[in-house]
């Protein structure tokens, strides 16, 4: 459900015009945009660029996690899809576009490869996706920024869990979110978090099977996706860092810091802009400049995870995101005045990139609510609720995940907790955001942890 306040846009034209920087203000087309698994975060928002009459959207692909959209992963075909969008496609549009991790930015770059339209390579794609060959090509540039790891199958046996260094950190090498991504302290607890029943083999099987099909037509890929990687746990802060890469160029957007709950590897919220400590921010373009290269990322949004070690200060990259981290878009167009869908459609289009707008705000936060302990959400919001958040909160935006049955179940097991509801919303400073959040928890009768 959307609670942004519908926007009182102004009229324009069939055509609006862009400052090329090349002389006078020149007309530009109403651009037609292909995307690619636009659920969530994409599907609230594409009707206000479709609103200002600059863009005229071709949207397919289903939604990964709500029911029934998600039955189509029982039978996706990546390749099969992908050539059904390009035969229909093909001279019928100017852009493909997606902010989807799992599927789309993938899909989005093999088509527009096939289109001819800018995107990044498709193998740059599979390499940052593929958590294994992204560790070696970190090891090999930046060995100072990569954790231990090492890799293992799905079927790994207790002797071989045995030989393993404890504590750990397992993930599979194709992720979805956090799905089966755990700290396990000994070879039994590993063990355990890998037994599954037929049908959660199956729909694993089923999440990481594009991938294993796409990677059958690149042959330099020698590992598939039915394996994990385990690595080293690490301590410190948790940072999130967004950026572009435009004419082979790295640029940063911002960073944002990643709040756990106490105890656990789960998010509790996101703060923006993370304070950042004198030459912290530098350390940070170094390391992006020196990685995205080499795993031959050129063009488009990356989202990087840190670790910062507390007393060292030493940093560690644990994530390497090809796409445009879609919960924390509206974060830089609230804070610095960057619209990132603007800018992701500008680059699609090889148009010249939009110049930012003057902020509105000081902070944005992005607020978490889940359970540990097999419970959902304990009360849904009424329409009286939703008016009232709409009325107080206009820009603020609220979705809700709550689950039961067999799909609470597989959260618990697969995520270790289950997230019921997700809050974002921009205020003066980090304040005035705590104070809001505060007041929706108390009308909508919700913990504020």
């Amino acid at each position: 459900m959307s609670l942004d306040r519908p926007l009182r846009l102004p009229a324009v034209a069939a055509e609006h015009f862009a400052d090329t920087g090349a002389g006078p203000l020149m007309a530009v087309p109403v651009a037609r945009v292909l995307v690619l698994f636009g659920a969530d975060w994409d599907g609230r928002l594409l009707p206000r660029y479709a609103r200002s009459g600059r863009y005229r959207f071709h949207e397919h692909g289903f939604d990964l996690f709500r029911f029934p959209s998600n039955a189509r992963l029982m039978w996706f075909d990546l390749w099969r899809f992908v050539d059904r969008m390009v035969d229909r496609y093909r001279g019928r549009v100017d852009a493909v576009f997606s902010s989807n991790e799992q599927f789309g930015a993938l899909a989005a770059a093999l088509i527009a490869q096939r289109l001819g339209l800018p995107g990044a390579s498709p193998e740059s794609l599979l390499c940052a996706q593929h958590k294994f060959e992204a560790r070696q090509r970190l090891q090999a540039v930046a060995p100072d920024l990569c954790p231990r790891f090492d890799l293992i199958p799905y079927t790994i046996d207790l002797a071989a869990a045995r030989r393993l260094r404890y504590p750990l950190f397992v993930k599979p090498v194709k992720a979805t979110f956090s799905v089966l991504a755990r700290r396990c302290d000994t070879p039994e607890q590993l063990i355990e978090h890998l037994r599954f029943a037929p049908w959660e083999k199956h729909i694993i099987r089923r999440l990481i099977e594009p991938h294993n099909q796409a990677l059958t037509r690149f042959p330099q890929f020698r590992i598939d996706s039915q394996h994990l990687i385990v690595e080293e746990v690490l301590e410190g802060r948790q940072l999130n860092v967004d950026g572009y890469l435009h004419q082979g160029r790295v640029h940063l957007l911002g960073v944002t810091d990643e709040i756990m709950y106490p105890g656990t590897l789960a998010f509790q919220r996101f703060d923006y802009p993370a304070p950042l400590e004198a030459g912290l921010r530098g350390r940070l373009q170094e390391a992006a400049e020196r990685v995205l290269p080499a795993i031959g990322l050129d063009h488009g949004f990356f989202n990087l995870e840190f670790f910062v070690d507390p007393a060292s200060g030493e940093l560690k990259l644990i994530e390497i995101n090809p796409r445009l981290a879609a919960q924390l878009a509206q974060f830089h167009e609230w804070v610095l005045g960057i619209d990132t869908y603007e800018l992701g459609f500008a680059m699609a289009l090889g148009r010249p990139l939009p110049a930012p707008r003057p902020a509105r705000f000081g902070a944005a936060a992005s607020f978490v609510w889940r359970s540990f302990d097999g419970t959902s959400c304990p009360r849904r919001p009424s329409r009286a609720d939703l008016a009232w958040l709409a009325r107080e909160f206009p820009e603020a935006r609220l979705e809700i995940y709550a689950k039961k049955g067999g799909a609470l179940r597989r959260d618990m097991k697969w995520l270790g907790s289950h997230r019921w509801a997700l809050l974002n919303m921009p205020g003066r400073d980090a304040m005035q955001l705590r104070t809001g959040y505060e007041r929706i928890c108390e009308r909508l009768g919700w913990p504020a942890p």
